[in-house]
């Protein structure tokens, strides 16, 4: 199948410290309710701060106060990665079927590509993250929205979903949340599953 042919395109943006690496294997946990879909996994553009892996954005020193300006200081690389990715496979005049994924720092820039309203894309899943887009927000409102974290999670609190969930809808947008008891700052099995059919769905 020619990618041109494709059914959809999901990527997929790991957290700080981390790289693509990571998060490709969830291309065969979603290969069966995404059949002929194409996967990206990127690493991002920076070397991380903690000498592994790589980011987004820096956490070194960062607050309630300046994430949001690291956040929009990181568009335009993160910007170019995506832009790379959907000329690549053919999805420039399709962004409707383009999904983002995102785990922490990635669902941070994930929500914030939708929330800014510079990615009007098909759908996006956000694993443990949070909203904290720069205001003020003006959000793809037809992108429907899976936010999923963990009770448990010691790295961002669960409660960050559940604010961002409540922002996003106030402005319009569909959103579904699934908070998964005792589960810390990772992606479960169910998790995924769920996430798979989510998708599914958005893409019908």
């Amino acid at each position: 199948m020619s990618t041109i042919a494709s059914h959809a395109l999901v990527i997929m943006f790991h957290g700080v410290g981390s790289s693509g690496a990571d998060l490709a294997p969830l291309a065969n946990v979603w290969k069966d309710a995404l059949p002929g879909a194409v996967f990206a996994s990127p690493n991002a553009p920076s070397p991380s701060s903690f000498g592994a892996g790589y980011q987004w954005f820096s956490v070194a020193g960062v607050t309630e106060e300046n994430r949001s300006g690291r956040i929009k200081d990181a568009r335009p690389a993160f910007d170019d990665t995506i832009s790379a990715i959907i000329k690549e496979n053919g999805f420039a005049d399709r962004l409707d079927r383009v999904v983002l994924v995102g785990f922490s720092q990635g669902a941070i820039m994930a929500l914030d590509a939708v929330a800014s309203g510079r990615w009007p894309v098909g759908a996006v899943v956000g694993f443990s993250g949070r909203l904290a887009s720069p205001l003020p927000l003006a959000p793809a409102v037809k992108t429907p929205v899976l936010l999923v974290h963990g009770s448990a999670d010691p790295v961002i609190p669960a409660v960050e979903t559940t604010r961002a969930a409540v922002a996003l809808e106030t402005l319009g947008m569909s959103v579904e949340t699934i908070i998964v008891p005792g589960l810390g700052h990772t992606i479960s099995a169910d998790g995924a599953t769920r996430a798979g059919a989510f998708m599914a769905e958005a893409l019908k």
